[in-house]
């Protein structure tokens, strides 16, 4: 590995972590923190279709889904099912708000929807499951 891919690979790695961290918190405060029954209600108020299995499918997503974003595990598919929950986050609580995240605006879900694309694409190396793997297949 040159020290090209070396740095790509480190890099890659911080910021698939890093989006990790973010989704497992926030999937973590919709069953832990405030209880999926609560998050249903909340998302019952905003007009989300089908609130109780979007409440549901957007704390799995971002809980598991997030730690598979830490350990690199399935990068791509995961990153897939994380850019469709922030796709309904936008259109559902936050496109009425406009951009800037201070007023409630999309501007935080369509930055991680640009970071999930970014990791979603890149070589995830030898630091993730995923690169292990790959490389024990090239063995």
């Amino acid at each position: 590995m040159t020290r090209a891919q070396q740095g790509q690979s480190v890099a890659t790695t911080i910021a698939r972590v890093i989006l990790g961290i973010i989704f497992f918190a926030h999937g973590w405060q919709k069953f832990v923190t405030n209880g999926i029954g609560n998050v249903a209600d909340g998302f019952q108020a905003m007009g989300v279709p089908a609130p109780t299995f979007s409440a549901w499918f957007a704390g799995i997503v971002e809980l598991v889904g997030g730690a598979a974003l830490i350990v690199g595990l399935a990068v791509p598919l995961v990153a897939l099912l994380l850019i469709i929950d922030m796709i309904g986050a936008i259109f559902t609580a936050h496109i009425d708000q406009g951009f800037w995240a201070s007023n409630g605006g999309y501007e935080l879900p369509l930055a991680l929807i640009a970071g999930l694309i970014g990791i979603a694409v890149a070589n995830q190396g030898v630091l993730s499951v995923d690169g292990n793997l790959l490389a024990r297949r090239r063995r």
